[in-house]
């Protein structure tokens, strides 16, 4: 039997190719620092971006954080439908009609009815209007209802004018019968808006609405239409917020007494030592925007409706940094689907009223800190601004617009 024995390399080559290989290896590891470290303090790299970048990122963070605040019903699918719609939304709007008259063109932007004047303006500064219908979400009626009633129009005049707007664009366009007008809206801030469109059936079934008098009772439907925030702009003082501690008035109230809930209210408690109620307007004669200031003082603000269910001062009261207490019943609230209100207001029945005082009082004072709080994170819905910006009420109503081309469609 032969048996082979194989011959072994010497030690000393063992040690050699050991010494090589963690030299290689010493020199790759220093080669490797030597290029991050002159990849760090490049210029051109990523992590040494300007100040005004860093500050911008920083306030994307915080504007992300705010929206996914527990302020919201759904957070994180309020903020991917927004994303989506800031992408994809697309408005035509209708040029017929003389601008001259009650068309196109918004009456004024100041005033309790403003709001319906700024969604006007806004939506022509946007980028969500398209010149071609095909590629339309939604089409826009650009008729003002306000214009006319600044005109001096009769509502029976407002009903006809109306309905002869929509009938021509009707018989010259073929987008209303696709759907009906289901993918059609309007948009009116005062009242007589919402009963000039009753000469037309199509309009008030079929079509959106966006009023500013969004009430149960009156053929307004939640899931297709919309409630437009009344916002008197522009505000008389800054917004106020983050001063819990100057706010020693329990709540407050000042007004005419032109609805129901209006009248029990002063009744009951316009001689009262903590609340301060009062059945008529403060008097300018007393002194400079003296109802604006005491916003500033009190926690809470009294909101309850007058002749139609909402009030300018609902939006007053937010930007003010006062908690409203909402009275209104049948009541849609601007972005109920959106915003939980509970979270920075006090939402009551009429009934509640005889109530009031005790209600409030029972909020704790850690309870109240923490609606004041919420209340300064909604603060930029409630206000226009020209050109609109992110979040702000025009934005607010496109989204509500945006949830319902999903849903209406025959």
């Amino acid at each position: 039997m032969w048996s082979t024995k194989l011959s072994q390399p010497p030690a000393s080559s063992y040690c050699s190719l050991q010494s090589s290989l963690l030299s290689l290896a010493i020199l790759t590891l220093l080669s490797f620092t030597y290029l991050s470290l002159k990849s760090f303090h490049s210029p051109n790299s990523p992590s040494s971006e300007t100040p005004s970048l860093i500050v911008q990122s920083s306030q994307v963070v915080r504007a992300e954080q705010e929206v996914l605040s527990d302020v919201y019903n759904s957070p994180e699918v309020f903020r991917l439908n927004y994303e989506e719609m800031e992408r994809k939304f697309k408005v035509f709007i209708y040029k017929d009609g003389d601008p001259k008259t009650f068309y196109q063109t918004p009456r004024k932007l100041t005033g309790k009815y403003s709001s319906e004047g700024y969604f006007f303006q806004n939506i022509r500064e946007s980028k969500f209007v398209t010149e071609d219908p095909n590629e339309a979400h939604l089409f826009f009626i650009p008729i003002s209802c306000h214009k006319m009633r600044g005109k001096g129009t009769s509502y029976e005049n407002m009903t006809i004018i109306v309905q002869n707007y929509v009938d021509s664009l009707i018989a010259k366009y073929p987008y209303w019968n696709r759907t009906m007008g289901a993918d059609h809206f309007f948009v009116t801030c005062h009242d007589v808006g919402v009963r000039a469109t009753e000469g037309h059936p199509f309009l008030v079934k079929n079509a959106i609405r966006v009023v500013c008098s969004p009430s149960y009772d009156v053929g307004y439907i939640p899931h297709k239409d919309v409630a437009l925030p009344q916002v008197l702009q522009p505000f008389a003082l800054p917004a106020g917020g983050n001063d819990i501690e100057n706010r020693t008035t329990l709540g407050f109230w000042a007004g005419h007494r032109n609805s129901k809930i209006r009248v029990i209210l002063a009744r009951q408690w316009e001689n009262d030592t903590e609340l301060d109620i009062s059945n008529n307007r403060i008097n300018r004669a007393t002194g400079p925007l003296v109802y604006q200031k005491r916003f500033y003082r009190t926690k809470f603000c009294i909101c309850p409706g007058g002749s139609q269910v909402n009030s300018a001062r609902i939006t007053d009261s937010i930007h003010y940094g006062c908690v409203p207490v909402i009275l209104s019943d049948y009541y849609d609230l601007p972005f109920n689907d959106i915003i939980d209100w509970r979270k920075f207001a006090v939402v009551l029945r009429e009934k509640d009223v005889y109530d009031l005082k005790q209600i409030l009082k029972n909020i704790t004072q850690e309870e109240f800190a923490t609606l004041h709080n919420n209340l300064v994170k909604v603060q930029k819905h409630f206000q226009w601004n020209s050109p609109p910006i992110r979040h702000d009420a025009f934005h607010m109503v496109m989204y509500e617009l945006w949830l319902r081309h999903h849903v209406i469609k025959y």
